[in-house]
């Protein structure tokens, strides 16, 4: 009896309603009451106070045609020529069709995410100084590596987690015979030791807007060049400009007797490569570098240009990604980020030239794990730029600094004449070590090139207003009277079919005496 202490009923589809209940003794009692009476009373109920007449509907109908605010309607209904209600069902049904079409079109366009692009100049009295990172094209010092061909190699091997290089089989035994025999040796240590280094000998004149500048305002970074040197790096305060054609004049001496490379490797050239990119972001040299010969005078006309896309619909870019080693977002920091996750799970280590907290990777691990990590990370594609579904989409925000370079001869008779006597070295000497580089600003302006949306959702609302209102007349309080319209008409539709559906039988027929105890449960049974 605890587990059958019930209270309920259930209705049978044949004859009405079934209560049970169960009293103290445990006993099941059941107390039957037929459809008929229940369902009379319901449909009293409906046709009473629910279900209106004919013509009540049909004056329902008329006063929503005369009085409602959609324009032409009362035409359909008011007008006593039978060619002129046509007439405008045409119109009204014309204009409807119209306006069905027009707000799908500028639907459809909204889906599409359309987006338009603006450029604006703006010009200030001050604008900031970007960061310019130089290198030697002539990597390592000549007396560390005239007996260590080999280096060169090594380095190309370690830098490309940057920049791709192809390593010719030909030294690969070459390379291989000098990392079994010398496993402790570091390639880190050596470069920074060995390779370009900038102090007073090799930057001969600095000057940064009228105010003198020193190889201590310069920040050492690692490049695929080996030792480079930035100019205005994010650790300082930011340098500002408040007058176009002045900015940054520097002289190198690229010392072509101590610095050398290896020509059968694609290194050639001899001079100062540079790069101009945002204080906040790592110079990337890859595609990007402008080269200045030796014996040249290179100016270089600088422009800030920031660029702003939208996010994923209308743009590529997701404004949620944040960067682990970098203060802002960039397509080149989120490139060395992925492959460091990538080669730190793959070796057990990380790579001293990418950005992270781990080990750091030996030599002999960058020749047997890393490069080859580097080389699947690019076939298979793990990590990927552009798209907004690619692993480094392009940033929400950014600035870039497009360059105008031009060149001349360094030094006429005078000047190298000058030099000579300065440096005491001879006029051939000058013309082929001396490097000048001049970089300013254009203008005093910048552009910012805006990506926006072609359609946002409160212009998609007024056009579809204006559709409506020209169209039909409409507006949002017409939408609301169709809708309680609509719904009166179909809440009738329904008691109309529930008045119409099919009659119970009749198991209680109340002109007849009551039956007896045995009739009562042969009922039940039956039921």
């Amino acid at each position: 009896r605890e587990n059958l202490q019930l209270k309920g009923n259930f209705t049978s589809e044949l004859c009405g309603f079934l209560f049970f209940r169960l009293n103290a003794r445990g006993f099941l009692y059941f107390n039957f009451v037929p459809h008929s009476g229940i369902l009379e009373k319901i449909r009293l109920c409906l046709i009473k106070k629910l279900l209106p007449d004919w013509e009540d509907r049909r004056k329902y109908h008329e006063e929503f045609a005369s009085s409602t605010s959609f324009h032409g309607v009362h035409n359909l209904v008011q007008g006593h020529s039978k060619a002129r209600r046509a007439l405008w069902l045409l119109v009204v049904a014309g204009c409807l069709a119209t306006a069905a079409w027009q707000i799908c079109s500028r639907i459809s366009y909204y889906f599409s995410w359309p987006t338009t692009t603006t450029v604006v100049v703006q010009y200030v009295e001050k604008v900031k100084f970007p960061a310019v990172t130089f290198c030697n094209l002539n990597r390592f010092q000549a007396h560390a590596v005239s007996n260590l061909k080999v280096i060169f190699l090594i380095w190309n091997t370690v830098s490309a987690i940057l920049q791709k290089f192809a390593t010719e089989d030909k030294y690969s035994q070459e390379l291989n015979d000098f990392l079994l025999g010398n496993q402790n040796f570091s390639i880190k240590d050596f470069t920074k030791k060995n390779g370009f280094y900038l102090n007073s000998s090799t930057l001969l004149e600095c000057d940064f807007f009228g105010k003198p500048c020193y190889p201590q305002d310069f920040e050492h970074v690692f490049t695929e060049y080996g030792n480079c040197f930035t100019f205005n790096h994010n650790d300082l305060s930011a340098r500002r400009v408040s007058l176009s054609g002045r900015g940054l004049h520097l002289l190198f001496d690229v010392q072509q007797d101590k610095f050398t490379d290896e020509p059968t490797l694609g290194f050639t050239d001899a001079g100062i490569t540079f790069v101009v990119h945002s204080p906040q972001e790592l110079p990337r040299f890859d595609g990007l570098g402008l080269l200045t010969p030796v014996g040249t005078h290179a100016q270089v006309a600088i422009r800030q240009l920031k660029s702003i896309i939208q996010e994923y619909p209308w743009g590529e870019c997701k404004p949620d990604i944040k960067l682990q080693y970098h203060k802002i977002y960039s397509t080149n920091g989120c490139l060395l980020e992925c492959k460091a996750r990538y080669i730190q799970d793959w070796c057990g280590c990380l790579p001293f030239i990418l950005p992270g907290n781990g080990t750091e990777c030996d030599l002999l691990k960058f020749y047997k794990c890393v490069y080859p990590a580097v080389y699947n990370i690019e076939i298979k594609g793990l990590c990927t730029v552009g798209t907004h579904n690619s692993t480094c989409p392009v940033p929400c925000e950014e600035t870039d600094y497009p360059t105008t370079v031009t060149y001349s001869n360094f030094g006429g008779e005078k000047a190298i004449k000058y030099f000579s006597t300065k440096l005491k070295k001879s006029s051939e000497y000058i013309r082929q070590n001396l490097v000048r580089i001049e970089i300013k600003y254009h203008d005093l302006s910048y552009k910012i090139t805006q990506q926006q949306k072609a359609l946002t959702i409160s212009e998609l609302l007024a056009d579809v207003g204006g559709q409506l209102g020209l169209f039909c007349g409409a507006s949002m309080i017409t939408i609301i009277e169709l809708l309680e319209y609509i719904f009166t008409n179909f809440c009738w539709m329904c008691i109309f079919l529930l008045l119409k559906a099919p009659e119970m039988p009749q198991w209680n027929n109340p002109s007849q005496n009551q039956p007896t105890q045995k009739g009562k449960k042969r009922r039940i049974q039956e039921c």
